[in-house]
């Protein structure tokens, strides 16, 4: 069996995430208390109680996720002896790409924490609530196609470009309000469902600039080593291991395309993975992959039974 590690993104909060694992295992509890000492605030505490308003503001949901992933990994490897080492390849959706680096040991949990503190926070700052809208086309296999369609009518409007490829029927649209809205009506004369986004900003779109600013500044001085596994990265899907290519792509993310699906199929594909096991909060990635690689096995796990489960299993 060749193994992928996945890590969620920003959406799969929910209060009371990574209750359980930090009452199981000790090394899981040490994870939030390190997140918590990094930010110098009681992260998981907002992650356990809520309220789910402050739990689902950028800057907390980011490294509230990256904290819950980091959690199980360390689960994984401490009690049940299945270190990052044990998969072929790491990926991660948007953040989540900053807790597939963590895991793999190529930044710190510290700084990846603080990392992801700011850079919710520069994403809130480069556009004003209001100004930025996203929205989910759901439609036939053609969707990318469809997506670029709609925006490129969108642009007319102001920016307006495809911001997830999620599988071949989901695909995400970013940009202005006004022209967002104007995709919104192509995608649906050309045969979409259009389903707008309950969002704080357009991400992953040329309007996050200041904010990919602010991050290249950060990732200067962040010390980043070669991951004990490969990451597919996102604005690629392809595989690198290289740190000043690792810094440079996590700067271009904040305004590329996620290409999740390409980086799904290029894991199934080319790089040979026959199992998927999506580390964190939530199941969407679990989900997607078994609509892009249904011979493949795909988990979620989140809570101590499932990782007791996956450990059986191999």
């Amino acid at each position: 069996m060749s193994l992928a590690f996945l890590f969620p993104g920003q959406g799969s909060q929910a209060v009371g995430m990574g209750a359980e694992l930090a009452e199981a295992f000790p090394t899981a509890r040490a994870v939030f208390e390190e997140v918590d000492d990094a930010l110098g605030q009681r992260l998981f505490k907002l992650m356990r109680e809520g309220p789910i308003e402050d739990l689902t503001l950028t800057e907390n949901a980011q490294p509230a996720l990256m904290a819950v992933s980091l959690a199980a990994m360390a689960a994984l490897a401490a009690e049940f002896g299945l270190p990052v080492e044990r998969a072929a390849f790491v990926a991660g959706h948007s953040l989540g790409e900053y807790s597939a680096l963590a895991a793999a040991g190529a930044i710190s949990l510290g700084d990846t924490a603080r990392l992801l503190r700011l850079r919710g926070a520069a994403m809130q700052r480069a556009a004003p609530v209001g100004e930025g809208a996203m929205a989910s086309l759901i439609g036939p296999k053609s969707t990318v196609a469809l997506a670029e369609a709609a925006a490129e009518a969108g642009s007319a409007a102001g920016v307006c470009v495809v911001a997830n490829d999620n599988n071949a029927g989901n695909v995400v649209i970013s940009g202005a309000a006004a022209a967002v809205d104007l995709a919104i009506a192509k995608a649906k004369e050309l045969g979409a469902r259009a389903i707008p986004l309950n969002v704080s900003a357009p991400f992953h779109c040329p309007l996050m600039q200041p904010a990919a600013e602010e991050m290249a500044r950060a990732l200067a001085e962040t010390a980043i080593q070669p991951p004990r596994a490969p990451l597919v990265a996102n604005v690629t899907a392809r595989p690198v291991l290289d740190p000043d290519l690792i810094r440079s792509l996590l700067v271009e993310q904040v305004t590329g395309r996620v290409r999740w699906r390409e980086s799904m199929e290029w894991l199934a594909g080319e790089g040979g993975v026959t199992a998927f096991a999506e580390v964190g909060a939530g199941k969407v990635l679990t989900g997607i992959a078994k609509r892009i690689a249904p011979d493949a096995a795909a988990t979620a796990l989140g809570t101590p039974a499932d990782l007791e489960a996956f450990a059986k299993s191999i």
